[in-house]
């Protein structure tokens, strides 16, 4: 009972939720930057090179063929042009978290440099400001 009463602790803090709705997020997010690197990036660059499509840019190894058993081979094909496309996937969503986490630090800097209040004076400094100012008033 007290393993369970453990994890029940444990999945309840902050920190559990707060990482499930990081890669929820995450998720998501991968979504949309491979959409924008699928239909936005790619094919005006594709065109650039000359009409180039990258999802079809493979190199076959082996062809498909029939073996003697009359059994269907599919060809060996390295599909670099999806590798390409996944390349570029990881630096967008890469410069996006560095640029996220450098304004962070920016922003985290800015309130650590921010002017702290004079600290207050010593009770006796206080003490004989007030005398002064009684022997002033006489």
């Amino acid at each position: 009972m007290g393993l369970l009463k453990e994890f029940k602790e444990f999945a309840v803090k902050g920190n559990v939720v707060d990482l499930a709705v990081a890669v929820i997020i995450g998720g998501a997010f991968g979504k949309i930057v491979s959409s924008f690197v699928n239909d936005i990036i790619m094919p005006p660059l594709g065109v650039l090179l000359g009409g180039v499509d990258f999802k079809d840019l493979s190199l076959t190894i082996r062809d498909a063929y029939t073996t003697d058993a009359g059994e269907q081979m599919a060809a060996v094909v390295l599909s670099y042009g999806n590798f390409i496309q996944n390349v570029v996937d990881f630096l967008i969503i890469a410069f996006v978290i560095f640029m996220a986490i450098k304004g962070m630090n920016t922003m985290k800097k800015k309130k650590e440099e921010a002017p702290a209040a004079p600290p207050a004076p010593p009770k006796s400094e206080v003490l004989l400001e007030e005398i002064r100012d009684l022997l002033k008033n006489k």
